[in-house]
């Protein structure tokens, strides 16, 4: 096993001669999250798992705080893996942060990438001039300071906000887990770094076809965001936006979701 693969807890499935699939998690999970989809994907795809740096399943002494201040290092991450992996071409599914993350990753070397499936996918999370992405500043630096003061509570609180429930489902308990899992200093330093990005004037130049997967109802990301990126997207897109509710679909609401990724991984837009 490489370096690479080693601090990113890297997982290969599923026969080596079959199309690559790479699944990557969002904010506050880890690879875990993909534990519905991945049955159903490793018969007849190459499925690659892994951890993005600051999940609390990666050694935190790893964690370059300078590097992951802008979502490009954890790009520059995906890249390094997939060419460790030897990886020619790939279809990768990204949640939340990773979806920009892999759209970041595709505008440097678009021959790596197939197709991207963005699931509760925001270029950015304020409201701006003409754009809605559900957040005020004031929100977030609320948001920002209830983790700083008690990581814990936060968490409690948080969770099941985000993937829309109450504390009894198995869930919101699951993302409690990965998301107390996390140092608290990196995971404020993480979601600091997601919730104050913007990378709308990236979209133009994604021409990778990109899959925008979104459900009707999600605390961190608003339905109008998945029109928004289709709008922008440079290359082909389209939008499905599901009956689920919360920004963790995959997790909350798999019987919907499993059957819409399989759909969105084996059919191509033009098909």
């Amino acid at each position: 096993m490489g370096i690479v693969e080693e601090a990113h807890n890297v997982k290969v499935m599923g026969p080596a001669d079959r199309p690559t699939i790479v699944l990557a998690h969002g904010f506050g999970t880890d690879q875990s999250v993909w534990k519905h989809l991945v049955p159903h994907l490793v018969d007849d795809h190459r499925v690659v798992l892994f951890d993005n740096m600051g999940a609390g399943t990666t050694n935190p002494e790893y964690f370059d705080f300078e590097r992951y201040a802008t979502l490009e290092g954890y790009a520059y991450d995906v890249l390094a893996l997939l060419e460790e992996l030897r990886v020619e071409s790939c279809v990768f599914v990204g949640h939340s942060v990773s979806a920009v993350i892999g759209a970041i990753a595709s505008v440097n070397r678009p021959d790596l990438f197939s197709k991207i499936i963005m699931i509760s996918a925001s270029p950015r999370y304020l409201n701006d001039m003409d754009y809605y992405g559900g957040f005020e500043q004031e929100d977030l630096d609320q948001l920002f300071e209830a983790m700083a003061s008690n990581y814990k509570a936060w968490c409690s609180g948080f969770a099941p906000l985000a993937v829309g429930g109450d504390m009894d489902s198995v869930a919101v308990q699951e993302f409690s887990r990965t998301l107390f899992n996390m140092r608290p200093d990196i995971a404020l330093r993480v979601g600091q770094t997601i919730f104050q990005s913007d990378y709308r004037n990236l979209l133009c130049h994604v021409t990778v076809p990109c899959h925008i997967i979104q459900s009707m109802k999600d605390l961190a990301v608003p339905v109008v965001v998945s029109e928004y990126l289709h709008q922008n997207l440079g290359g082909e897109s389209i939008v499905e936006v599901m009956s689920t509710d919360g920004h963790l679909p995959q997790l909350s609401s798999p019987d919907v979701v499993v059957p819409v990724l399989l759909r969105h991984i084996r059919y191509d837009i033009a098909d």
